[in-house]
């Protein structure tokens, strides 16, 4: 794999890849994969392969992400590039066609990236697509057609699909509110509004903070050093805030005026957004707070169903046993805790007796020297 594979050099302490199948597997040798090694790294490594072109013709990207180690922060994604791309180079600016793949950081990323390159600009999917975070292998795929319509996979199931016009921001809209058209100006589109008949409490204005008449000046304070003191100021418990009647329906709400539409005068439709020349290379350039992720089953093709039966001849085949083997590593774990904590027990137990039965030959002692000195 070292030979098909080209590191990057862009940067000296980059982290390193090995293969491994990982601490528990489906098979020892097919599960084998490219594993990241080195926690809090940045990653980056690629594979060429001869250049083509998907004009006219259905791109798949598919390979598999396990993340054992439970990943709390860092990329499982993929890029494609361009044939010009310096591997040796290669960094988070390098120029590349699509990004794909999980991304996972903290509570709140947990994403599928679907990011398409057009006219130098990267354009991300504007859907939420939730990935995997269970630790064991997963089957990601990115299906684009030349209709312009794509459908992601996740285990061979559709979690997503659309067309890439509507779904990515790469043209401006097809339609535009008329600058022509104003909304009238009797259109009320308030939902609630503050209720006439609410009238404020005459004790309702109290200041927020009040004089601290009850504190006393210390002793040591010196008015030539600390200047004149005064008494402290505290919350006020009587401080309300700022009153606000109370809000209630509008009677006269109207809802949201409808704009009238035009046709956009600088939109012109694209059908070669999903195509491109010279694909070339696909690499790994990610971050990873810590490491442990294995990617396996690197494939691009134009066969949607050759993809998916790939995926089944491989991560389908192994997917099965792999969580057994590590429902079974995790049982053993759970004896083997088990087992060391009733011999702790046990050995306290047995300090315990023993402390007794020393205490009790103590006070046999001490008896027999106090008849003695009685």
């Amino acid at each position: 794999w070292q030979k098909r594979w080209m590191n990057s050099e862009y940067k000296a302490d980059l982290g390193k890849f090995r293969l491994a199948a990982g601490k528990f597997y489906g098979d020892p040798v097919r599960d084998k994969g490219l594993q990241t090694s080195e926690n809090s790294k940045f990653y980056a490594i690629s594979s060429r392969f001869k250049p083509f072109s998907n004009k006219g013709k259905t791109l798949v990207i598919q390979y598999t992400v396990k993340h054992e180690q439970k990943i709390d922060c860092g990329g499982g994604y993929v890029k494609i590039f361009p044939s010009n791309l310096d591997q040796k180079n290669l960094s988070g600016d390098s120029h590349y066609y699509i990004m794909f793949g999980p991304d996972i950081c903290g509570s709140e990323t947990k994403k599928v990236h679907v990011i398409l390159n057009y006219k130098n600009k990267p354009h991300p999917i504007k859907k939420q697509i939730r990935c995997k975070v269970d630790g064991y292998t997963h089957l990601y795929t990115l299906i684009i057609r030349p209709d312009q319509t794509y459908k992601v996979k996740i285990d061979n199931e559709m979690v997503a699909s659309g067309n890439l016009e509507d779904d990515l921001d790469f043209l401006p809209p097809r339609k535009i509110n008329d600058p022509t058209v104003r909304k009238p100006t009797d259109w009320d589109d308030r939902i609630q509004i503050d209720d006439p008949n609410d009238i404020k409490p005459e004790d309702w204005d109290e200041p927020e903070y009040i004089v601290d008449t009850s504190a006393e000046k210390p002793e040591d304070w010196d008015d030539a050093v600390h200047g004149e003191w005064r008494y402290p100021r505290v919350k006020n418990p009587l401080y309300r805030g700022e009153w606000k009647p109370r809000q209630i329906d509008n009677p006269n709400y109207r809802g949201v005026w409808p704009h009238p539409q035009i046709d956009n005068p600088d939109y012109s439709p694209d059908f070669s957004i999903y195509s491109y020349e010279n694909i070339s290379i696909i690499g790994l350039d990610i971050w990873q707070v810590r490491a442990g992720t294995i990617f396996d089953n690197f494939l691009i093709t134009d066969d949607e169903v050759y993809a998916e039966d790939f995926g089944d001849e491989t991560w389908g085949e192994t997917k099965g046993p792999e969580k057994e083997m590590n429902i079974k590593q995790a049982e053993e774990e759970q004896e083997r805790e088990r087992l060391t904590e009733e011999k702790y027990f046990e050995q306290r137990f047995k300090k315990k007796l023993e402390r007794k039965k020393e205490s009790g030959k103590d006070r046999a002692v001490r008896n027999a020297i106090k008849k003695e000195e009685l």
